[in-house]
C-alpha cells in the first residue's frame, strides 16, 4: 500500500476549486460565442463539407480557423493546466442540419485533440440519450439510460458534449474537482485516502479487447510524475465484483469510496449547470469528475434529450501511470484513450 509520506500534504493548483466559488464565478468557465466567431465556425464547416469527406475524418488543418483558433489553444491549456472545464455557449444549432452541426463540433474538437473511439463499434461521435435500457444490465453503459449517473471519469483525456435537446425535467450536468476531494480526504481521513491509491477492479461492461480480463485494475487515485490523476466509476467497480478473480472490496475500501462520493455530492464542493441547446462543454478527465442527474424526457421523439459526445486526446498532455495501458492501450499523449477492440473502423454516426 502507498504510504502517506509518498503523497503531498496538499495540492494547490487551479484545478483545486470548490463548487460554492465556481458557481458564482461563471466568468471563469462560461464563454459566449460572438457573432464573428459563429461566422468563423460556419465558414470552416462549409469548407470542410465541400471536401466531400466524412465528418469523422476532420483534422485541425482541414477545419481552418482565424482568431478563434487561438482561443481554442488557450482553452486546451485551461483544460490541461487550469480549472479543467469550460462551456462555449451560443451556437445557433436550430438553423443547421445535423451534419453541419456535427462538422462544427468535430472541428472544434480537432483543434483540442485527436478524436478517439467511444465504443466497440468505433464511434468517435457518440450520442448521449435514453435508449430505454437499464444499467442493471451488465452490458449497458449508464449514459444510454435516463438514470442518475454518479460522479465518474470517461476513458479519454478530454470529454466534450454538445447539447442538441434538453430533457423536459432534470438532466443537469455536475462537475467536481478530484484535487479538492483529495485535499479534503488528506486533511480529514488520510487513512481512507490511501485506500484509493490501491488497484480496484472496474467492469469493462462487455467491451473487452482480445486477451484482456473483463475488468480493469486501476486505482481511483494515482500520484505519478507530479500529477494527481483520477479514474473512477462507482457502478462499474461494484459490478466488477461479479467476476471470479476480481479483488474483493474490503470494508475499508468501501468506506473510502463512500467518503469520496459524499464529498462529490456535497453542494459546496461541486458545480451544477443546465446545458442549453448549442452549448459545448469540455472537461479534462484527469482532474475532474462529472455527473448527470436523472431526467424525465418529452413524449415526442424529436424533443427528447440528446447530446453529442467527443473523446479527445491532446498532444503535450501529462504522463499517465503504466496501469492506464489497460484502458488506454498506448499511453502516448495525442494518441491514447478510447475503446478499441481488434480492427475497429472509426466512424461518426449522425443519428
Amino acid at each position: 500500500m502507498i504510504s502517506l509520506e509518498d503523497l503531498p500534504d496538499r495540492i494547490d493548483s487551479p484545478a483545486a476549486w470548490v463548487g460554492r466559488d465556481m458557481q458564482r464565478r461563471t466568468d471563469a468557465w462560461l464563454v459566449e460565442l460572438s457573432d464573428s466567431t459563429i461566422l468563423e465556425l460556419e465558414e470552416a464547416a462549409r469548407h470542410y463539407l465541400a471536401l466531400g469527406r466524412s465528418v469523422g475524418a476532420i483534422t485541425a488543418a482541414d477545419f481552418p480557423l482565424g482568431p478563434f483558433g487561438d482561443a481554442l489553444e488557450r482553452l486546451r491549456e485551461e483544460l490541461l493546466h487550469g480549472i479543467g472545464f469550460e462551456v462555449l455557449r451560443g451556437l445557433p444549432i436550430d438553423r443547421y442540419e445535423r451534419e453541419f452541426t456535427a462538422a462544427i463540433f468535430c472541428g472544434v474538437g480537432a483543434h483540442l485533440g485527436r478524436a478517439r473511439s467511444q465504443n466497440a463499434q468505433g464511434h468517435i461521435l457518440g450520442h448521449v440519450r435514453d435508449t430505454g435500457v437499464s444499467s442493471r444490465d451488465p452490458h449497458v453503459r449508464i449514459y444510454q439510460t435516463s438514470e442518475r449517473q454518479s460522479f465518474h471519469t470517461d476513458s479519454a483525456d478530454i470529454v466534450g458534449l454538445l447539447c442538441l435537446q434538453e430533457a423536459r425535467e432534470g438532466g443537469l450536468s455536475l462537475l467536481v474537482s478530484a484535487t479538492s476531494i483529495y485535499n479534503r480526504m488528506r486533511a480529514e481521513r488520510p487513512d481512507l485516502l490511501v485506500q484509493l491509491f490501491e488497484p480496484v477492479a472496474c467492469d469493462r461492461r462487455g467491451e473487452t479487447p482480445p486477451g484482456a480480463k473483463p475488468y480493469l485494475e486501476i486505482p481511483v487515485l494515482n500520484w505519478y510524475a507530479g500529477h494527481l490523476t483520477v479514474f473512477y466509476q462507482r457502478q462499474y467497480i461494484e459490478s466488477a465484483q461479479r467476476f471470479e478473480g476480481a479483488t474483493r472490496l474490503t470494508p475499508e475500501y468501501l468506506a473510502a469510496l463512500d467518503m469520496c462520493d459524499a464529498l462529490a455530492e456535497d453542494r459546496s464542493m461541486h458545480v451544477r449547470m443546465e446545458l442549453q441547446p448549442g452549448d459545448m462543454q469540455f472537461v479534462y478527465n484527469h482532474s475532474q469528475l462529472h455527473d448527470r442527474t436523472a431526467f424525465i424526457d418529452w413524449p415526442e421523439p424529436a424533443r427528447r434529450r440528446h447530446l453529442l459526445r467527443l473523446w479527445l486526446s491532446p498532444e503535450g498532455d501529462r504522463e499517465l501511470p503504466p496501469c492506464f495501458a489497460q484502458r488506454y492501450g498506448v499511453l502516448e499523449p495525442g494518441n491514447r484513450g478510447g475503446i478499441v477492440t481488434g480492427d475497429t473502423p472509426l466512424t461518426a454516426p449522425l443519428d
